[in-house]
């Protein structure tokens, strides 16, 4: 029996770069279905503010998806993200409110308690040997419990606007004031996480593609034990990926609890999954080696419209996550099929 991924000569069709170019143009293809779909059935779907509100939304799935490609690519998983968010939110409005601290430096605390969440992460894996399952599940309890001990499990209020100023300004915001003294929005701004969520994607893809800690994270994923014997240190470049997971989690938070003007210690659950849905729908392969920040923010985009447009048709939360959960396991399945190909 013929083998359809391999020519009469025995050698592939397709190169791992032209699958790669595949799947991604199969998730971009996959989010443009949604955005004609739903356009058809909602007419406010394709109008400039519901697009902002949805490049909004992806915010938090695309910093958080960044992180967990890098994970992913050198054959980990990062389920702590979630809660390291809410606990760097809670830390940095603590910091503003309860011990005086300007807010740039209370959120700077917010994203330094991120990065040491990811630094423990990294060494309980490269240093304990513990599976990045169980390490990371371990630091996804502390890290709600501390979030939960910290703040009495109550919200943090009262922060002033000067804390919302990250997640809710804009750039480039058009409005004048009406003869009744109310303000028309002419053009809303581009929000300042959706440009912050942007200029990380492009800092880390170029760091993946152009540089020599990027060869060696896809190497350490396709071949941990070759990329060890050819002088990569393999221990050292899985911590990074995990510091960068830890550090992406603690500026979500910030602007996550930002946009609020509240720090909530239950915001947060489940975010994982959504950032590890991105990143496979964006052809990120769990068996590590294989991954691109663009795909995962194509994969961003697609759960975001998707939440978007089944909103704006009235459908329930509860059949929202049918929807999604069965999107996520026919994704996977695609990518196990491709694997053992």
């Amino acid at each position: 029996m013929s083998n359809p991924t391999i020519d009469k000569t025995g050698r592939p069709l397709f190169t791992d770069k032209q699958k790669d170019l595949i799947q991604k143009f199969a998730a971009l293809g996959s989010l443009v279905i949604l955005a004609i779909v739903f356009s058809v059935t909602s007419n406010a779907f394709f109008s400039v503010g519901n697009g902002m509100t949805i490049a909004l939304q992806v915010t938090s799935i695309g910093l958080l998806g960044i992180g967990a490609t890098c994970v992913i690519i050198t054959g980990g998983i990062d389920l702590s993200v979630g809660s390291v968010l809410a606990l760097a939110g809670v830390v940095a409005a603590l910091a503003v409110k309860e011990w005086g601290m300007p807010v740039p430096i209370g959120m700077m605390l917010g994203i330094l308690v991120g990065t040491l969440c990811g630094a423990i992460n990294g060494l309980a894996v490269t240093q304990l040997k513990l599976p990045p399952f169980i390490a990371t599940l371990g630091m996804m309890m502390v890290a709600r419990g501390v979030a939960l001990q910290i703040t009495g499990a109550r919200a943090v209020s009262g922060l002033g606007e000067s804390f919302g100023q990250l997640g809710n300004g804009s750039l480039l915001r058009i409005e004048s004031i009406a003869d009744d003294g109310f303000p028309i929005v002419t053009f809303p701004g581009i929000p300042y996480p959706v440009l912050l969520m942007i200029v990380l994607a492009i800092v880390v893809a170029t760091m993946l593609k152009r540089t020599v800690l990027g060869r060696h994270i896809y190497s350490v994923g396709s071949n941990s034990e070759a990329a060890r014997l050819s002088g990569v240190h393999v221990s050292g470049v899985t911590l990074f990926t995990y510091v960068l997971s830890g550090a992406l989690a603690g500026l979500t938070g910030c602007v996550l609890m930002s946009r609020l003007v509240t720090a909530q210690p239950n915001e947060g659950v489940m975010y994982e999954l959504d950032a590890i849905a991105a990143a496979v729908i964006g052809g990120t392969s769990l068996i590590g080696g294989v991954g691109t920040i663009s795909g995962t923010l194509i994969g961003a985009f697609v759960i975001g419209i998707l939440r978007n447009g089944l909103n704006m048709n009235g459908v329930s939360a509860f059949t929202q996550q049918i929807i999604i959960g069965l999107v996520i396991l026919v994704t996977v399945w695609i990518d196990q099929i491709r694997n053992r190909r």
